[in-house]
């Protein structure tokens, strides 16, 4: 990703929308599933979240983190929930999520709410 968060987000926006045209069948499916199993049953949204960032990071998948972040964020995770998250990631996977944690602090400064300035 050689992008920021930010515009990656936008440019995945709109990659969604022409997959939507090129593979309708693919991208409807993923939603089918993304949705099933994201909603709220004995785990939460909110908690389910964090294990698919934990496993982003395990993985060293810099969109999945980046949108993961977003996800939990949405959902209701602070920061520290998150970087926890992704530290469980690298006590699990090692050096190598251990470096791909600065990617979780470059999506987290850049899409938690800004504190309003006064």
């Amino acid at each position: 990703m050689d992008s920021t968060p930010k515009a990656f987000l936008e440019k995945f926006k709109s990659d969604v929308q022409r997959l939507r045209q090129a593979a309708p069948d693919t991208v409807k499916g993923f939603g089918t599933l993304f949705s099933s199993v994201m909603k709220d049953g004995a785990l939460s949204t909110k908690q389910k979240e964090l294990i698919a960032l934990g496993i982003a990071v395990a993985q060293r998948c810099t969109p999945c983190i980046v949108l993961h972040v977003q996800k939990c964020l949405e959902a209701g995770n602070t920061p520290a929930e998150i970087i926890e998250a992704a530290g469980v990631a690298v006590m699990m996977q090692g050096g190598p999520a251990y470096t791909h944690l600065p990617v979780v602090l470059d999506a987290l400064d850049a899409l938690q709410p800004q504190p309003a300035a006064q």
